[in-house]
């Protein structure tokens, strides 16, 4: 007997939380479905590893769009960032000198040591022929000769090397010298960007509106680049994640307007359907009895036009969808 009565508490108590969590038709033909504030969290960490200098928060504070939440020691990546700028300095100047070419005065020495090197040069050739002229006659050794033929083929070559010292000054730079200097200058400029870059990253800066749900560090303490030092629980856009089964997906569409309620209060809510998923599930813990558990539902995302502190994360909500 005691069996039996149990067992009927159990269908009771089943067939009123089937009724009051499943979507059914409200007054006037409308469609009532059941659902919950989306949860929307995010885990929130530096770019960079470093020192925690300060936490400037504590949890529960709200926060707003691009507020500081936390910084890291800069000085490190300032030295960094100094070394770069050095850095492109140097192939800046790199490329001008190369851009540039020489200078008129660069340009005036190397012509004048060519012409030094031609009248030495001609003085070597007439002092061969003199020195040919007496080996000759008998009047002078062979190694006076070799010594005057060494001599004029030295000023020769250096001649010609003089020739094409002056050649490259009035010309300038190769075009894949200047090539080669511009590539420098790019990876430079790009280390200080990176540079710059990092620099910023040690400031900690809140992705939207929301509400700290957990201070993870503390000041002080060495994080690595990732490592959570927040979590967030963002306010803007409130979400409403409800169900609907196949019998009533009909009446839903995307971009119709609801009504959403809660149990805490009368006010109303308006919103609309952004999304409806185009593929079927199982009924998800959150809502299912044990009636429903093999029915198939489709998910849908319910966004709220004028949220307030009236809806928080997590919270149960009825949803209101006019009948047509």
């Amino acid at each position: 007997m005691k069996i039996r009565i149990l067992v009927l508490i159990v269908l009771v108590a089943g067939g009123v939380a089937a009724y009051s969590l499943w979507p059914r038709g409200g007054t006037n033909g409308e469609l009532a479905l059941y659902g919950n504030v989306d949860i929307r969290e995010v885990q929130l960490g530096f770019r960079v590893g470093g020192r925690l200098l300060a936490m400037n928060f504590e949890e529960g504070d709200a926060v707003t769009t691009g507020a500081v939440l936390a910084t890291l020691d800069a000085r490190p990546l300032e030295d960094g960032l100094a070394l770069a700028e050095a850095g492109v300095a140097g192939a800046e100047a790199r490329l001008a000198l190369l851009r540039k070419g020489s200078r008129p005065q660069e340009i005036e020495q190397a012509r004048a040591q060519v012409k030094e090197i031609a009248a030495a040069l001609e003085n070597a050739r007439r002092e061969y022929e003199r020195q040919n002229n007496l080996t000759r006659s008998g009047l002078s050794s062979q190694g006076l000769l070799d010594a005057s033929i060494a001599q004029r083929d030295q000023l020769s070559a250096r001649l010609a090397a003089g020739q094409e010292a002056l050649a490259i000054a009035i010309e300038g730079a190769r075009l894949e010298d200047i090539t080669a200097a511009e590539a420098a200058l790019a990876a430079a400029q790009a280390q200080r960007a990176m540079a710059r870059t990092q620099l910023e990253d040690t400031q900690l800066k809140a992705p939207n509106n929301g509400i700290i749900l957990t201070r993870v560090r503390e000041p002080g303490s060495i994080v690595a680049a990732g490592a959570p030092v927040y979590s967030l629980s963002l306010t803007d856009t409130v979400y409403v994640r409800a169900y609907v089964d196949e019998a009533s997906l009909g009446r839903v569409v995307p971009g119709a307007r609801v009504v959403v309620t809660t149990d805490s209060s009368q006010k109303e809510y308006p919103g609309q359907v952004g999304f409806i998923s185009p593929r079927a599930e199982f009924t998800p813990k959150s809502v299912e009895t044990p009636e429903l558990r093999t029915d198939l539902v489709y998910r849908l995302r319910i966004v709220i036009s004028d949220p307030d502190e009236g809806l928080r994360q997590g919270m149960p909500v009825t949803i209101r969808i006019p009948g047509r």
